[in-house]
């Protein structure tokens, strides 16, 4: 890897991944991305999702693999490979079955969220009316996954869900992709107090340049972008930021509709966009190509932050993270 190339790790992307997509982030100097290999997938739907995530790799063996200790991330970067985290944006893979949790961990998963937009029975999601709080077999998961080493996701749980399970997690946690509510106003992002808990936790919130939860003044250029970084490290904490894009890569009208009604409805389902907002949300202005996150480390520069900041924005948080999750 050339010195000159930004070190980059990016918390969530999902969507349909290539040789293109892996060379394009390589470009940019990103060497770890939690990717999502499913939203409403049960057990064997998820086992199947990784049965092409493992071909996927081994057909790109000389270009990315996939991660399931920082040690496997650190080997990556040094031989100029994308290290893969694999990862699921809802625990129903689990079908209410503690063991499972162990299983699927033993199958290469990494990271997972509490819930996707639907209350399920680990806890409330950040879109239903009323936030019910953690289950007591939300309580469980979560001690499972901590022992079994498998980083606890708080992306799109409810507020009061999500309070509850960072207290209830004897580990690091992490949001890896939102932004923070009182800098955009979103069902989708996460009120202070909850970046607050999260940074008393060690945990890391990854800043999503995803259009409907970011808002197009902070998609306008990579320096707004950076400016919303910035202010985010204001509330949380230099050592609780990262990136975390929601990117998605080559998705469809289908794939779409798939993440926001799957089989819980007959009707619309807008997720994080409206009845006059329907369609797929355009990238930021400056995010065209994945090679872009390569602009960011400037970007922060920019900001005023230094060297050592940069790179605990960057990488170096998540790294914290998931050294202390997967060992």
């Amino acid at each position: 890897m050339s010195a000159a190339k930004p070190l980059i790790y990016d918390g969530l992307q999902c969507g349909h991944f290539d040789r293109a997509v892996f060379e394009s982030l390589l470009k940019g100097g990103v060497r770890c991305v939690t990717v999502t290999l499913g939203f409403w997938e049960n057990a064997i739907e998820s086992m199947e999702s990784i049965t092409r995530w493992r071909a996927l790799a081994r057909a790109n063996s000389d270009i990315v693999s996939i991660a399931l200790t920082s040690g496997d991330i650190d080997r990556a970067v040094s031989e100029g490979k994308l290290a893969l985290l694999l990862g699921f944006q809802n625990a129903v893979l689990f079908e209410s079955r503690i063991a499972f949790v162990e299983l699927f961990a033993d199958m290469g998963v990494r990271v997972v969220q509490l819930t996707y937009n639907n209350q399920n029975d680990l806890g409330g999601s950040c879109y239903e009316e009323h936030d019910s709080g953690l289950a007591r077999y939300g309580k469980e998961v979560i001690r499972e996954m901590n022992a079994c080493g498998m980083l606890v996701d708080l992306s799109h749980v409810g507020n009061r869900t999500t309070l509850d399970a960072v207290k209830h997690s004897q580990k690091p946690v992490a949001i890896s992709h939102a932004n923070a509510d009182s800098l955009f106003p979103h069902k989708r992002n996460k009120t202070d107090d909850v970046l607050h808990a999260l940074r008393d936790n060690g945990g890391v919130i990854g800043c999503a340049t995803y259009r409907n939860i970011t808002g197009n003044h902070y998609c306008a250029s990579v320096d707004n972008w950076c400016e919303m970084v910035a202010r985010t490290v204001d509330i949380a904490g230099i050592d609780h930021v990262g990136i975390g894009t929601d990117r998605s890569h080559n998705t469809t009208v289908k794939d779409l509709d798939w993440m926001r009604t799957g089989r819980w409805t007959r009707g619309p389902d807008y997720g994080a966009g409206s009845a006059t907002n329907t369609g797929k949300a355009p990238p930021a202005d400056w995010f065209k190509e994945p090679e872009n996150l390569g602009l960011v480390s400037d970007g922060l520069a920019r900001r005023g932050f230094n060297a050592a900041e940069v790179a605990k924005l960057t990488h170096g948080n998540w790294h914290r993270v998931y050294k202390a999750v997967f060992g």
